[in-house]
């Protein structure tokens, strides 16, 4: 929780050292209530002055009582304003902070935390932290502050009365102490059966067309219904044992209330005690009761806002399994050259290599293509150019350095990747191209669209280059996202392309139109193509074939036709004689 708070800033430091100061005052104000009202019940009663106050006296006390009063509301108002800036803005500094962390994440080390994990912790458990922080500044300066001074106030009042208070004091705390030790397992619970019901309904909700298309609507209701049935009991138990909490607090204010009352007033009517006196004695006596109330409901909140800051701060700490250099280390004067030497790669925890002694080198203005079946570790490959993953043995040299000596934005800049599924962002058809290229022309991205062959169907929508896409991209079709996300790489004018099977939702003409318009405008840039057609492939300057991590042969299609039995069967399953 204290590593969380790290995250405030200079300001909010000195907007908290503010709070004190105010809340100190507010306190000292409202000590003094229970001081005036001794006077005007000792003055009424002309207990211990020796002559009744008149009505003017009376009055002037009640005014000063009005503009304590008064004074403490305002404090408490400004207290309130203050604490929520603070709040508000160490909410922000740690969302802002979770997300640039979770950015710099590679595949590794996302595979840690699932996705609905992480949006709880980004949303669900700061809101928590938050929740605290904003309660618990005031209460936890206000509260220890107001019963101590008031126990002082009560023994300079009765020393014999203070017992009473005490044995309250202690069964409070004895039942705060464990309820919270009952409930912090609980919260844990919770969180994780939150994080349970965001991946339920966030698979859901994106797997909707699978869902309906197999009619498995009830499936899904049984299989949320589950998890939301254990996280209503988890809650329904928490709530119920921090409900004990407030009878019992009412009933210890009660108790103690009537006791002050009854033996007070045998020490009244023994004259060891005055009426205002007695009456002092049963505000402070509140007040302290009041105190520990306030705790308490900072002792309901602490148990699932520690929870949270630990799965903030699980997240914070993670240390990067791949880091980059401040600067790229051995520049040389190569360009879009790709070299894999005997490169092996193992998943985290995996058995056995998915991909096995891999050696070649793309030169500048090639294409390497790359075909298997599935799960021969085409994609994997690729992967391993951009630093999705590091490799386990062996190198991977872009332009003759070793992409683990790269700077990230050096290695990003060199890279134009294209993924499997086409994904576009919530904006314009616009602004989804710029993202490869911020400043980009008008220019520049209709030539990127032409290449990619999106811009017949751009000039159908209403308006053009300005038409909204959705998030995901779910309004254009699967070989639309496609092309456009083919057309962000290519205004990157990057020196490599990596197309990670992404001309599969193509129709064979617009591949062989898209192969063509590539070959032809940047024909100086390296291209790494997996596929798993042929006809996208066959006019690759060079093809590795890939089954079961290994390269079982390398060459161009007439030369695989003759020396590889895999690419034969894979060219004889796709194509004709005559294409062949």
């Amino acid at each position: 929780m204290f590593k969380l708070l790290k995250n405030l800033k200079l300001k909010d430091v000195l907007l908290f050292l503010l709070v004190i100061v105010l809340i100190f005052a507010q306190v000292a104000l409202e000590l003094q209530l229970p001081k005036f009202m001794t006077q005007i019940v000792n003055g009424i009663t002309a207990e211990d002055i020796g002559e009744i106050l008149s009505t003017k006296e009376i009055l002037s006390l009640g005014l000063n009582m009005i503009l304590i009063s008064f004074g403490s509301v305002i404090c408490s108002i400004v207290v309130g304003y203050v604490v929520a800036r603070i709040g508000a803005g160490f909410s922000r500094n740690v969302r802002a902070k979770f997300f640039k962390k979770v950015e710099s994440f590679s595949m590794q080390d996302m595979n840690a935390f699932s996705t609905s994990s992480l949006i709880t912790r980004t949303t669900n458990d700061i809101s928590q932290v938050q929740s605290l922080l904003t309660m618990g500044i005031r209460i936890l300066i206000t509260a220890p502050l107001m019963g101590i001074w008031s126990i002082i106030e009560i023994v300079k009042v009765s020393s014999s009365m203070s017992i009473a208070t005490a044995i309250a004091i202690f069964v409070l705390v004895t039942l705060i102490v464990t309820i919270f030790v009952i409930a912090i397992p609980k919260f844990k619970k919770i969180q994780t059966l939150t994080d349970k019901i965001n991946l339920v309904t966030r698979e859901n909700l994106t797997g909707l067309r699978v869902v309906r298309a197999y009619n498995s609507e009830a499936f899904q209701e049984n299989r949320f219904a589950e998890v939301n049935s254990n996280l209503t009991k988890t809650n329904l138990f928490v709530s119920r044992i921090m409900s004990l909490l407030s009878p019992v607090l009412i009933l210890i204010l009660s108790g103690l209330t009537l006791f002050i009352y009854w033996f007070g007033s045998s020490l009244v009517s023994k004259q060891l005690l005055n009426i205002g006196q007695l009456m002092a004695f049963a505000q402070y006596s509140m007040m302290i009761l009041s105190s520990f109330s306030m705790l308490t409901m900072v002792f309901i909140m602490l148990p699932r806002a520690s929870v949270s800051a630990k799965r903030i701060n699980a997240v914070l700490d993670t240390k990067n399994v791949i880091e980059y250099p401040a600067q790229t280390l051995n520049k040389t004067e190569l360009s879009g050259e790709v070299e894999f030497r005997n490169v092996s790669f193992k998943y985290p925890d995996a058995e056995d290599c998915v991909l096995k002694d891999i050696s070649f080198v793309a030169k500048k203005g090639q294409t390497v293509a790359f075909i298997g079946s599935t799960g021969s570790g085409k994609s994997t490959l690729i992967n391993l150019v951009p630093r999705f993953y590091d490799v386990t043995e062996g190198q991977v040299l872009v332009d003759g350095v070793d992409v683990r000596d790269y700077s990230k934005t050096d290695l990003v800049n060199k890279i134009g990747y294209v993924p499997q599924k086409g994904m576009l962002f919530r904006g314009t058809i616009m602004s989804n191209i710029k993202y490869g290229k911020e400043d980009a022309t008008e220019e520049e991205v209709k030539k990127a669209c032409s290449i990619a062959q999106a811009t017949n169907f751009i000039a159908r929508f209403k308006d053009g280059y300005e038409h909204e896409i959705s998030q995901g991209g779910t309004n254009v079709s699967g070989g639309q996202r496609q092309r456009l996300s083919i057309a962000r790489a290519i205004v990157k004018k990057p020196e490599i392309f990596i197309f990670d099977d992404s001309f599969s939702a193509l129709d064979y003409k617009t591949d062989k139109k898209l192969r063509k318009a590539l070959k032809k405008e940047v024909s100086e840039a390296t291209k790494l193509i997996v596929a798993q057609r042929v006809g996208t492939i066959i006019d690759a300057d060079l093809i590795i074939v890939l089954e079961n991590g290994r390269m079982v042969g390398s060459g161009t299609h007439e030369q695989l036709l003759k020396t590889c039995t895999v690419y034969k069967e894979i060219a004889s399953s796709q194509l004709s004689k005559e294409e062949i």
